[in-house]
């Protein structure tokens, strides 16, 4: 009985938001069959799957970005408010700059299609829930604008040798903790490290941070 606990603690657990049925429920039946992953709850629009975010607590949120009601944008941006630390993965057949931008923006951990091979599906999720940043090497060009390029180029100046090793390293796709071993840190000391770096480029999240070391030649 312990090691069937343990098992199913280790196991990603995972909320499907999608407005079609049969979506969620290929994605379910794919899934279901991984032994790392647990589909705990569904959701056809933001607003119940903000609701079932904050009731079932995943670890990883599969969201549509285009649905009926609440899309997936505002749901991000609620789920921020709430402070809810759920991953969220973007999967949506839309790939226009104008809906891959905001979601991004909004708090997405990731982003991918929903053609998707399913085995790359089961790998975005693992790799977001290990704290990576995900996208699709054509959205990441669109995440940062040349303008915004520009606004924040001088501020790069402003990092330590040690942020920009870190920069370089989130851009690089690490978690904090593969950080930490890789330049010899505890997490506290990364987590500090990234707080000064997103302060001092005026970014919100990780996510930015890597794009704008890729924009500006820190990624190695």
């Amino acid at each position: 009985m312990a090691d069937a606990e343990r098992n199913s603690k280790a196991r990603i657990r995972v909320l499907l938001v999608d407005d079609h049925q049969v979506v969620r429920r290929g994605l379910r039946t794919f899934l279901e069959i991984q032994e790392d992953i647990e589909v705990v709850g569904e959701a056809s629009d933001g607003a119940e799957g903000v609701a079932c975010a904050e009731e079932l607590k995943p670890d990883v949120v599969l969201m549509d970005v285009k649905m009926p009601g609440m899309d997936g944008v505002e749901a991000l941006r609620k789920l921020r408010e709430l402070a809810n630390p759920a991953r969220v993965l973007i999967v949506t057949s839309f790939t226009e700059q104008r809906t891959v931008v905001p979601a991004l923006r909004a708090g997405a951990a990731g982003y991918v299609y929903k053609d998707v091979d399913p085995d790359a599906l089961a790998g975005a999720i693992r790799s977001v829930h290990a704290g990576h940043v995900l996208l699709q090497p054509e959205v990441a060009g669109a995440l940062l604008s040349q303008e915004e390029a520009n606004s924040t180029q001088g501020r790069g100046g402003s990092l330590t040798e040690r942020e920009r090793e870190v920069l370089g390293l989130i851009a690089d796709g690490r978690s904090n903790r593969e950080i930490a071993r890789a330049l010899v840190l505890s997490e506290k000391t990364v987590k500090t490290h990234v707080s000064n770096i997103l302060m001092k480029l005026d970014l919100a999240d990780r996510t930015q941070a890597a794009l704008w070391a890729v924009r500006h030649g820190v990624a190695g």
